[in-house]
């Protein structure tokens, strides 16, 4: 069963389904992946997987152009004792093995760096912190690579952060061994003139359990591409965003939860707010289930508030079955303006119109920050949704 809904203030929303018996080509959702930049012709925004996304503004990432710089980018990894941290080379085994490129940009990123980072939780070792990584950027152009790995029955939180100025194309993988539990928060609080493209994949073990958040807040054009399979059954993905497009700002969001396994669930809840002129958000949700993955249970959700004139959102949540055994398969996209039936509940009581619509966002919101679970980055997350809605006012 899907649902799909379309409420078209300002934006565009679609949703598909497939069913087939059996499939000998490739998913539209599941595009030849490849490390050879050249099997990935210079997209020109006609194609499918790059028609929402402002080329001219990626500061040369899709075409080739962009050059590394040697300084003007900086990675912190911080880890609590025990964690291993290592800088290898190319031909280490561990890369590439949750996932291949799937665009140019990606591919660009994996054969232009030269060492890449690889943090390794051993095997039944339970962190009480979070691992932090800080990328940080003072003006320069970057391709890296980062590798989580976490042995079997390993549990671990992970805190990316991305924050001042920089043009990021990048790869980012987690490897999950059978029953571990990994928890990653990657936060994009760019400045206002950054570029950041990059491609998550997870590679979730038997009975692992994997959950992905994504804020994004800053940067000028922001293209994030999580990715999920399974290496065996068991498996359960949690992916769950929040992003905040102000005026000008373009942020884009690529899903695709690969179900290639018996026996394992996903769920997807991705919520936006948009303000300003031509602020755009871009939400695409692909799920595809496979003959193989009998058992299945999925659902995933796209809910988009419109606070301004001006701002857009093009939502697209796609669902692919290729077998009729599956527990449970659905998807639903909604975008809209304020309830004025909220905001009249709550000024008929006294508050003022724009502490009402304050307390809207907010609970709007509430339900994904609450489950961070990372005190600090929680309250940092709050106050900067306070700070974008004081602006609005401003």
């Amino acid at each position: 069963m899907a649902e799909a809904q379309n409420i078209p203030v300002g934006s565009t929303t679609a949703g598909a389904i497939a069913v087939a018996a059996e499939s000998t080509v490739v998913s539209r959702m599941s595009a030849p992946p490849s490390y050879d930049v050249a099997d990935f012709p210079v997209p020109h925004g006609r194609e499918e997987e790059w028609r929402f996304t402002p080329l001219e503004r990626l500061r040369g990432l899709h075409d080739g152009t962009a050059t590394a710089t040697i300084e003007g980018v900086t990675v912190d990894v911080q880890v609590p004792e025990g964690v291993i941290v290592e800088t290898v080379g190319r031909d280490d085994a561990r890369l590439g093995k949750a996932g291949t490129p799937v665009d140019r940009v990606a591919a660009q990123a994996y054969s232009a760096f030269e060492k890449a980072s690889v943090v390794t939780v051993p095997k039944e070792t339970v962190l009480t912190e979070p691992i932090r990584i800080a990328v940080h950027g003072e003006g320069g152009t970057r391709f890296g690579h980062q590798v989580i790995e976490l042995g079997a029955f390993a549990e671990a939180v992970v805190v990316i952060d991305h924050t001042g100025d920089a043009v990021l194309a990048a790869n980012v993988e987690y490897l999950l061994g059978d029953g571990a539990k990994l928890t990653v928060v990657s936060v994009q609080d760019w400045d206002d003139k950054a570029v950041h493209v990059a491609q998550h994949n997870a590679l979730v073990g038997r009975d692992a359990s994997f959950k992905s958040v994504v804020v994004t807040f800053g940067g000028d054009v922001v293209r994030l591409h999580p990715r999920v399979s399974y290496a065996g059954p068991g498996g359960e993905a949690e992916l769950l965003g929040l992003y905040f497009t102000d005026s000008g700002q373009h942020q884009e969001h690529r899903l695709l939860v690969d179900h290639n396994v018996p026996h394992c669930k996903s769920n997807v809840v991705y919520k936006g707010a948009l303000q300003g002129e031509s602020a755009h958000a871009v939400w695409i949700g692909d799920v595809l289930i496979e003959a193989a993955a009998e058992g299945t249970d999925t659902y995933e959700m796209n809910r988009n508030l419109v606070l301004t004139d001006g701002a857009r959102v093009d939502s697209v949540p796609n669902l692919e079955i290729e077998t009729g055994e599956i527990v449970g398969a659905g998807h639903a996209s909604a975008t809209g303006r304020f309830d004025d039936e909220q905001l009249f509940y709550l000024m008929a009581r006294g508050i003022p119109e724009h502490e009402a619509r304050r307390l809207v966002v907010r609970g709007f919101f509430a339900e994904l920050v609450q489950q961070i679970g990372v005190a600090d980055i929680e309250e940092r997350l709050l106050a900067k949704i306070e700070e974008e809605l004081e602006a609005s006012v401003a």
